[in-house]
């Protein structure tokens, strides 16, 4: 297969896009297979949303959807063969939709289009189509940028809606979306300025998505309480659980129960500890670790299995390969993986427990505890203590530093940034970029820490719902009026959505490092820099220094 071209993450290769092999790891055939992916999702797209207006269910072509956008995410899965497969079976679900369609004498308005009828019948040729209908046949680099960033929005809501369809809430009004986006992707008669419209839209539906899958979690374990987490290790065998898919570690902790083996949250699977369904487990014993990108030193010296539940598993190392185990979207070639279970049943998750049993105990590589669970309702009870602080000049500033961690040296800036920040102020954090400061002493005001941890990157919803109860509270006309800076570290697709979800949202000012997206093309960035304010970040004094004087 020819060359890759791939840009929708932070570390595009020298800021333009990865050509030869993702900086992520995935090749260049997986990649390709991946846009193909896309474009067969587009022809699915098309007679799904035909069947949806004739009042017909679509729920098996929404679901595919949704899982097959959320496996094309960054660092979910590596798999060449799962691809092809994933692509055979679009192909079906597609070609039944328009059987379907016939049966009831009507017609999709778009099925002339090539997405809606190409064909293969050997692997070959998916070669050959995956290069005809990757991001750079697009042609004019403005409506490729905004194409792009409107899939890329809708990957990261489909990794949230995945979520809460694994607790069993969904919306039709989010898949109804997906697929009027991804037609319009098709579209080369829409202008930039619908194309814009639309990528404001997904921001709408971003806010739905994140306050769906808030719903869900909630409901199904709790509102998140304030929690100090250990991160310290025991002395029994232990199963190291990451990724950001909250039933996954519902089933692992029932099944571990009463079996002598402990579990161990690592990256975005932190905020795990902070709901009162999985405080009632004693062998749930502490994070492990720190970020997605230092899995390959941490999975070796945790000793156990490691079990990655989505996104964000990097090519791994053979001192722990035999120990890593993949499941949902997440996948890499000769990593064992957890299939799903049948409906009404739990994943089965024995293998790995047997093979923890004979492993050691984790190799303790820090000690001590660190804070979060700062979601809106933890938030709203300490709400006046804030209201109060901020009043008094106790507290002068906030900063809103949710994202993503990476493994680029220029991210140290947050870390710097964070340590450099005056004492009255505070950090409202959400993703793994807490990492970069969540273990910091940077000491609290009035007994309020300085770093609110809401908890995984979906969880940014409860920072936006903090600040419209300020803007209430403060009888502001704005949200922009705040004493809020927005300092957000990116690096893949969810990231997106929830800066659409901002945009949506009415913040502006945003500012995005380490780098600007690289899909976003001179003009479109203009256009989002003019109408939203998005910026860069620069040096740590004197991005302080204007974000002080704002």
């Amino acid at each position: 297969m020819s060359n890759m071209f791939c840009f929708q993450c932070q570390e595009a290769a020298k800021g333009t896009g990865c050509t030869i092999q993702g900086v992520c790891g995935k090749t260049s055939e997986v990649s390709n297979l991946q846009d193909l992916l896309i474009y067969t999702l587009k022809g699915i797209a098309i007679f799904s949303a035909k069947l949806r207006e004739l009042g017909q269910s679509t729920e098996i072509a929404d679901q595919f959807i949704m899982e097959s956008l959320f496996a094309t995410i960054t660092n979910a899965n590596f798999d060449q063969d799962s691809f092809i497969q994933k692509i055979r079976e679009g192909i079906t679900y597609r070609d039944n939709l328009k059987t379907e369609l016939d049966r009831l004498g009507e017609q999709a308005s778009d099925q002339d289009h090539d997405a809606a009828r190409w064909n293969v019948t050997a692997e070959a040729e998916l070669e050959d189509k995956a290069i005809l209908v990757g991001v750079l046949s697009t042609v004019n680099e403005d409506v490729r940028s905004l194409r792009e960033l409107l899939v890329y929005g809708l990957k990261g809501m489909a990794a949230y809606a995945e979520h809460a369809s694994r607790l069993g809430f969904h919306a039709d009004n989010i898949h109804q979306f997906t697929e009027k986006a991804l037609i319009a992707t098709l579209n080369d008669g829409l202008s930039a300025d619908e194309l814009v419209g639309l990528v404001l839209e997904c921001g709408k539906y971003g806010v739905d998505v994140m306050a769906l899958l808030d719903t869900a979690n909630t409901s199904a374990y709790g509102s998140p309480g304030i929690t100090k987490v250990n991160i310290g290790v025991g002395n029994r065998p232990g199963i190291l659980i990451s990724g950001h898919d909250l039933k996954d570690i519902e089933e692992l902790l029932k099944q571990t129960e009463g079996t002598g083996v402990d579990v161990y949250t690592h990256s975005e699977m932190l905020p795990a500890h902070y709901y009162p369904a999985f405080q009632k487990y004693s062998h749930l014993v502490g994070n492990y670790g720190n970020a997605w990108w230092k899995q390959a030193e941490e999975f070796a010296s945790f000793n156990g299995p490691i079990l990655m539940t989505t996104n964000c598993i990097v090519p791994p190392k053979q001192s722990y390969i035999d120990r890593l185990y993949t499941t949902g979207q997440t996948a890499f070639p000769g990593v064992k993986h957890i299939v799903d279970a049948e409906e009404g049943k739990s994943k089965d998750f024995s293998v790995i427990i047997e093979q923890a049993k004979a492993c050691a105990a984790p190799t303790q590589i820090e000690t001590g505890e660190i804070i979060g669970g700062f979601a809106h309702a933890a938030v709203m009870s300490v709400a006046d203590q804030v209201v109060e602080a901020v009043k008094t000049g106790a507290i002068k500033h906030f900063f809103v530093m949710a994202g993503c961690d990476g493994r680029m040296k220029s991210r140290d800036y947050y870390t710097e940034f964070a340590e450099a920040i005056p004492a009255d102020t505070i950090i409202l954090t959400a993703g793994c970029a807490k990492y970069k400061y969540n273990k910091l002493a940077l000491g609290d005001i009035n007994g309020i820490p300085r770093v609110l941890d809401a908890g995984q990157c979906n969880d940014s919803y409860s920072l936006a719902v903090f600040a419209f109860k300020l803007k209430e509270v403060f009888g502001l006309e704005d949200i922009n009026e705040l004493p809020i800076s927005y300092n957000i570290a990116w690096y893949e697709q969810k990231a997106v959505i929830v800066l659409l979800a901002l945009l949506h949202l009415g913040v502006k000012n945003i500012h995005l490092g380490p780098t600007l997206p690289a899909f976003l093309s001179p003009n479109v960035a203009k256009v989002l820099v003019e109408n939203f304010g998005i910026g860069g970040i620069t040096s740590v004094e004197e991005d302080i220094k204007m974000f002080m004087t704002v």
